[in-house]
């Protein structure tokens, strides 16, 4: 990764380091390298608080700008020690014959017993482990030439010549067991490591009057598992906090590249003017409700990028494949083809498709609708039983019937006639019978009003139904059966709607006719071009309540699904973000921003799959109630036509009559008069 030929980072740091799912960066390179690489991730923004780096070695922090000492600060460091160091035995008998020798034989080297690498005393114990292999394998070895317990192989190339004692030099090394200046020294077949004495501590960077500083704050041994350097040893994660991160990829400071389309009510976006004349655009709806609520909880930075409204919903999902968006938000359906390539989260908008129509056409009016239960023959044969049972009571229960008594033909005719009527109606008449005869007939008129009314009730509501129901279509399966033709049912390009229609409508016939947009619908929709269109619920609902109220919804819903966020797959941060949609949810969060733009609108909602009438198909009904009360009024009028006469006429004679002292006779007839109309 780092091109020790041109000293920089192949490629993108900042992308590498993201783009991983690990926040832990293990950093073994040579101390002018690890320098150079620790400006790269400085000045990509890598470092701290968000990551968290362990070195291989002290780099020296004075050479970085005091700016960037707050990143610093959480930055590790793992260093192999030597014994004494977390206090474990070392030969310093040896150590000290050895600082002897060095400043006798070369003390201008010497750098003072202090300052000498723990890299320096290694090498002192493996050169000293071999010196002593090497004086053991040769005092083993019988012949009169020491020479021979050294000998190597002829090569004339360094490198291809072999210890020819290789094996028993070996075997004594494993063998050999001593205390060395760095610590215990013990070595085991099948491993380069050494059994015991290894140690190695861990410096924290952290904050100092001075700037910045490794502190030890933990150490480890063969003996001992990492434990703290001392009781009141603290350590400082990124961030100058004490509080240890989890290692893996967090959205906090994380800038996401954010997709939207404009959708009402999802997305909706307004041009605001200032004072100046600038103009901002903002975005408002469910989705930038949704966007403000997640970036509250997860402290990321959205780049929100509104793409052109005649983009198709499948574009958006390979657009996220490609790259040029990490998340899309918006009224997506999950759908498995979608699946196969990108990743969604937990459901932000429970969904499901719904059949749009023009608002149906006012019924015509029928005004003989409510005799339509009946057939023409079965009226006349209403009709003549009621007839046939006025007769028979007239002529039972006139001689006994007091209120059939003392009253002329027509008369005692018409109350007969109204009883049977009343009956056959199941009201109440007049008078009751008074015959054996009579009460038989009117038992079985009572049986014959009880089968018709039910019969005529259950046919009207039929009837009324069927009457309500002239629309295009009645729902899914009328589409399915081809009751309209398919090149008048709008279908959007490169939605989950076409991916419906061709594998349960047109069993993969692209007949549709095609749409851009889900504002193209409603344009088609209007202008007569399309007659139905399938699409989301969702925008259907509010266009409907709040926008085109001459637009209507008819049948149930069907193909229940759901919108999710896009994002690509094993995205590094999906698990957070479905954590904080399903708490959302949990919280309530989902429902009211359902409620808060869903709801209301200036549209009168009806719902087509009702079984509420209008006035019109009952219209001839209340007719010939109208006209039947207008015979009522005539009636009452012909029946008091003499009372009425006698008053207008009192009326007229009062204007063209002369005052006279004495009128108490005249005034007399008139206040009579006056009376009856009062009474009427």
């Amino acid at each position: 990764m780092f091109d020790i030929a041109t000293l920089s980072i192949r490629g993108d740091l900042k992308s590498l380091l993201i783009n991983n799912p690990t926040r832990i960066v293990l950093l073994w390179a040579q101390l002018d390298y690890a320098t150079l690489i620790l400006q790269s991730a400085l000045n990509s923004g890598v470092l701290g608080p968000s990551f968290t780096w362990i070195l291989s070695a002290d780099i020296e922090l004075s050479s970085f700008d005091p700016q960037w000492y707050p990143n610093l600060i959480g930055m590790f460091t793992v260093e192999a020690v030597v014994g004494n160091v977390i206090n474990a035995p070392i030969n310093t008998t040896l150590l000290n014959d050895a600082y002897d020798t060095w400043q006798m034989y070369e003390p201008e080297s010497f750098p003072g017993s202090a300052s000498v690498d723990y890299s320096a005393l290694f090498a002192f114990d493996a050169t000293w482990t071999l010196i002593q292999a090497l004086v053991q394998l040769c005092s083993s070895v019988s012949t009169n030439n020491s020479s021979s317990c050294i000998l190597f192989t002829n090569d004339t190339f360094c490198f291809d010549k072999t210890f020819l004692n290789t094996n028993n030099l070996l075997n004594i090394i494993n063998s050999n067991t001593f205390l060395g200046v760095s610590g215990p020294i013990q070595f085991s077949a099948g491993t380069t490591n050494r059994v015991n004495g290894t140690y190695f501590i861990l410096k924290n960077v952290q904050s100092a009057s001075n700037g910045t500083q490794y502190v030890p704050v933990m150490s480890w041994s063969n003996s001992q598992n990492w434990a703290l350097y001392t009781s009141t040893s603290v350590i400082l994660w990124p961030g100058n906090t004490v509080t240890p991160p989890n290692g893996i990829a967090a959205t906090s400071g994380v800038v996401f590249r954010i997709a939207i389309i404009e959708s009402e009510p999802f997305t909706m976006v307004t041009p605001i003017t200032d004072s100046s004349g600038n103009i901002t655009t903002t975005y408002t709806g469910y989705m930038p409700d949704l966007i403000n609520y997640l970036q509250a909880n997860m402290s990321f930075i959205p780049q929100i990028i509104l793409v052109p409204s005649n983009s198709t919903y499948d574009s958006l999902v390979y657009a996220v494949v490609n790259g040029m968006y990490d998340m899309v938000v918006a009224d997506l359906t999950v759908t498995s083809t979608r699946r196969e390539i990108v990743d969604f989260s937990a459901s932000i908008f429970d969904n499901s498709m719904r059949i749009i129509i023009r608002e149906a056409p006012n019924i015509n009016i029928d005004w003989l609708s409510f005799l339509k239960p009946f057939s023409r023959s079965l009226w006349l044969t209403i009709l003549g039983t009621v007839i046939y049972a006025s007769i028979l009571i007239f002529l039972i229960e006139r001689p006994y019937n007091e209120a059939l008594q003392d009253r002329s033909l027509i008369s005692a005719g018409a109350m007969s006639a109204w009883y049977s009527m009343a009956k056959i109606m199941e009201g109440e008449p007049d008078f009751d019978v008074r015959t054996a005869a009579g009460r038989l007939l009117a038992v079985g008129i009572y049986i014959l009003s009880l089968i018709l009314v039910e019969v005529y009730t259950a046919n009207l509501a039929s009837v009324l139904t069927i009457q309500k129901s002239q629309t295009v279509v009645l729902g899914i399966d009328d589409i399915k059966s081809g009751k309209i033709p398919f090149n008048r049912i709008g279908i959007t390009v490169g939605s989950a709607m076409e991916d419906y229609y061709l594998q349960e409508v047109s069993s993969g016939s692209r007949n549709f006719y095609p749409l851009a947009s889900t504002s193209d619908i409603y344009d088609k929709l209007l202008s007569g071009v399309i007659d139905v269109a399938i699409d989301d619920i969702g925008p259907l609902e509010y266009v409907t309540s709040h926008i085109y109220c001459n637009l209507t919804l008819v049948g149930a819903d069907f193909d229940p699904s759901a919108y999710s966020i896009v994002y690509k797959k094993d995205w590094i941060y999906a698990q957070e973000l479905d954590v904080n949609l399903l708490s959302l949810r949990e919280h309530g969060i989902l429902d009211t921003l359902r409620t808060k733009w869903f709801e209301g609108g200036g549209c009168l909602l009806i719902d087509d799959s009702g079984t509420a009438m209008t006035v019109e198909s009952l219209a001839g009904l209340f007719l010939i109630f109208a006209g039947i009360s207008i015979l009522s009024l005539l009636l009452f009028v012909w029946l008091k036509r003499s009372v009425i006469k006698d008053y207008f006429k009192s009326r007229k004679h009062q204007k063209t009559s002369v005052i006279t002292p004495n009128t108490s006779n005249e005034e007399h007839i008139q206040q009579n008069v006056a009376d009856q109309v009062e009474y009427l």
